[in-house]
């Protein structure tokens, strides 16, 4: 079982580590389909590869876009390189990249995207002989029909699936709203989500006259998904076959990869501990203390009708991110980097891999790094040492109940 988590920069690769992932898929500068996510330039991708495996976990890498003629000859040269730096794989979807890529760079296991819609065991199949080593299964799928496509494979074939976060409005992702309503190409890496956007309904006899289709004073949101959350049936998941789960959330917050990580490891642990007496409701609590739309479990139990989020397109959460740390000093306490106002008084949950885990600290002491005392951290990512006796890691976070 992998849990694979999302790393748009540096910082989130090295959280979810710390919280647990067993690999995480990162993108370069260019191919990848979140284009305004901070990425990596190429050196990063070796540092980030290089870090993974210091690790011993794993790193893979987008090559995701669909690309035009005029993309591959630097397609070409940026294959060779993520196989030079020894990736554990690319994550494609053109049937032009994967050849490609099975030309100029043979020893780079091949994983096939989401965007390529396999959405049965035939598909899966056809893929398998081409020699991809691991099929990200489209999202539309029921949990009886992943099962019925693991059986069709052959062993050495990989089953990825997305358990947790945004989910695309469109079919398994393949969408042009974005492109057309704001000349950015999703497909390309752009998208600005123009399906959580606000509409109204014009009827074609009233001259172009809107009619208010709303739920309350903020609009109709009728194409706005609900986040996925398949925690608590993870278990059903790996009966199916599946070998990998996915987390969505390249372009999100440290916090909201650190939140999710934690909770998915430790449901994953508590699986492998007691498979016949799995029960994640203690974990799923935590999902609710990043940022959320509300949940869904997608299609994977069948038709659902509470997808669509009517009423809001603004995500929410019990918590808010305030610091995260960096270090412990024996005279001068817990170094910790501002991310959101606190003050002396204010009581601050930790989010931890370890032992602390949603303790509670008081704060009852604050000093800049040149030693002055202050009463209120209003600063912007400033540097700050709390009056403590609990020794947390490096990456651990402290939040704060709304």
């Amino acid at each position: 079982m992998e849990l694979l988590a999302p790393a748009g920069n540096r910082e989130k690769l090295n959280t979810a580590f710390h919280f647990g992932a067993d690999a995480v898929y990162i993108g370069g500068s260019s191919f990848s389909l979140r284009a305004y996510a901070d990425n990596f330039d190429a050196e990063g991708l070796r540092g980030a590869v290089e870090y993974a495996h210091s690790l011993n976990r794993k790193a893979y890498i987008t090559v995701n876009i669909y690309p035009a003629n005029r993309d591959f000859g630097e397609l070409k040269e940026y294959l060779k390189y993520i196989e030079s730096i020894n990736a554990d794989g690319a994550i494609v979807t053109d049937a032009g990249v994967i050849t490609l890529a099975q030309s100029v760079a043979p020893a780079l296991p091949l994983h096939l995207s989401t965007q390529a819609n396999t959405t049965n065991g035939y598909t899966a199949r056809f893929w398998a002989e081409r020699g991809i080593k691991r099929i990200v299964l489209a999202r539309e799928l029921s949990i009886d029909e992943i099962k019925e496509i693991r059986d069709m494979l052959p062993p050495s074939v990989e089953l990825e699936c997305f358990v947790h976060g945004a989910m695309c409005i469109s079919y398994s992702g393949r969408c042009l709203l974005s492109n057309y309503l704001a000349e950015r190409d999703s497909n390309r890496g752009e998208c600005v989500q123009a399906c959580r956007w606000s509409y109204k309904l014009t009827e074609a006899s009233r001259d172009g006259a809107p009619l208010e289709m709303f739920e309350d004073e903020r609009g109709t949101y009728i194409m706005n998904s609900r986040d996925l959350n398949m925690l608590a049936h993870i278990d059903k998941l790996i009966n199916a076959g599946v070998h990998s789960f996915k987390i969505e959330g390249r372009m999100k917050t440290t916090y909201y990869v650190a939140n999710v990580i934690n909770a998915y490891r430790r449901a994953l642990d508590a699986y492998k501990s007691a498979p016949s007496g799995y029960n994640a409701v203690e974990f799923d609590k935590e999902l609710y203390k990043c940022s959320n739309r509300g949940y869904t479990t997608g299609f994977y139990l069948g038709k659902n009708s509470a997808n669509v989020a009517l009423d809001n397109s603004q995500s929410a959460g019990d918590y808010d991110f305030i610091a995260s740390v960096k270090g412990y000093d024996e005279e001068k306490g817990l170094l910790v980097e501002q991310r959101n106002r606190f003050k002396i008084g204010d009581e601050l949950e930790i989010l931890s891999a370890n032992a602390y885990f949603n303790d509670i600290i008081t704060i009852t002491g604050i000093k800049t790094t040149a030693g002055e005392s202050i009463e209120d951290a209003k600063g912007v990512q400033q540097l700050l040492y709390l009056k403590t006796d609990k020794r947390l890691s490096e990456f651990d976070l402290l939040r704060r109940k709304k």
